[in-house]
């Protein structure tokens, strides 16, 4: 028997539902083809989903042709995409996810006091890119303890920090603890702005590394939140594995195994974990229960063009 318990939260957050369903809904309402920069959500399965119904994925804005439809992706872009959107006339619908939106409101706040801002994120990121962009003036990466001790600001006294939606508290509290060591002055968001989904996962699977001996993760290898989740279980010293679906599940993983934990990350769908249920029938009969966790009811308004569609 093998007894499999199931993380809580896990799976879609409400900012990657609601970008989901603007380009579900731009489709019913506009029709085929929709042109989405960037894959709307980190996720292979809802990327291949959406472009069967007509979405086109697009890296740039010149590969979309003149006139049409075009969205966002949840995770913002920079000024200067708006700006080529504008400048082309093309029609848009912005599906940044509202947390994302509430940091680049932050980060121009900041910039507008004079302040030089800290981004504490990952370079090379969707989101970190759009935040960046965002921001007028000089904005500063930081992806480590080490990066602050190289940090070198235009006035030590006139600086502030703002961070990736998809870290949580505790992957950006020594990172924090360390600007504000080096730099008194600095001022940012209380941590009550960290994402809710990201943080809620997270301590699910420190839950679940109490009681598993094996921790599953549904999500794609370029979701940066996913990634996390199964570096949490590692660190917590089980075994841990990120997988897209259950074609990925490997009998070794198995052996003298007796709990198994399995959560998603926040761009992975349910069907895939129920996918992954199924798949774990191969190896033994079954015993299925969920983790007592947070129950989350985050819901975040559609565009006005999109919300009676």
């Amino acid at each position: 028997m093998l007894r499999v318990i199931l993380a809580q939260p896990r799976g879609f957050c409400a900012g990657v539902e609601r970008a989901i369903e603007i380009v579900e809904r731009a489709l019913n309402k506009y029709g085929p083809p929709i042109y989405v920069r960037h894959e709307i959500v980190h996720n292979r399965h809802v990327v291949e989903d959406l472009r069967t119904r007509g979405a086109v994925f697009v890296d740039d804005l010149d590969e979309v042709p003149a006139g049409a439809m075009t969205i966002f992706s949840a995770h913002g872009v920079a000024q200067r995409v708006e700006e080529v959107a504008r400048r082309r006339g093309l029609p848009v619908i912005d599906a940044t996810c509202p947390l994302v939106s509430k940091v680049h409101n932050e980060g121009r706040r900041y910039a507008a006091q004079g302040r030089d801002v800290v981004l504490v994120g990952h370079a090379g990121h969707a989101e970190v890119q759009g935040t960046i962009g965002q921001v007028p003036g000089r904005v500063h990466l930081v992806q480590t303890v080490d990066d602050v001790a190289r940090l070198v600001p235009t006035d030590p006294e006139q600086l502030a920090y703002i961070t990736q939606t998809t870290l949580s508290v505790d992957d950006t509290r020594h990172i924090i603890a360390a600007l504000r060591a080096r730099f008194p002055a600095i001022v940012g968001p209380d941590v009550r702005d960290i994402c809710y989904a990201t943080q809620n996962r997270q301590q699910a699977v420190r839950d679940l590394a109490h009681r598993v001996d094996v921790i599953l993760v549904v999500g794609s290898k370029n979701s940066s939140n996913s990634n996390r989740l199964r570096e949490i279980g590692a660190e917590s010293g089980r075994a841990a594995y990120l997988i897209d679906d259950a074609r990925d599940l490997q009998a070794e993983w198995f052996s003298n195994v007796r709990t198994v934990g399995l959560t998603a990350g926040a761009s992975a769908p349910e069907i895939l974990v129920q996918g992954v249920i199924e798949g774990l029938h191969r190896f033994d009969e079954i015993e299925l229960t969920t983790l007592d966790g947070v129950a989350e009811d985050v819901r975040f308004r559609f565009p006005a063009e999109l919300a009676e569609a």
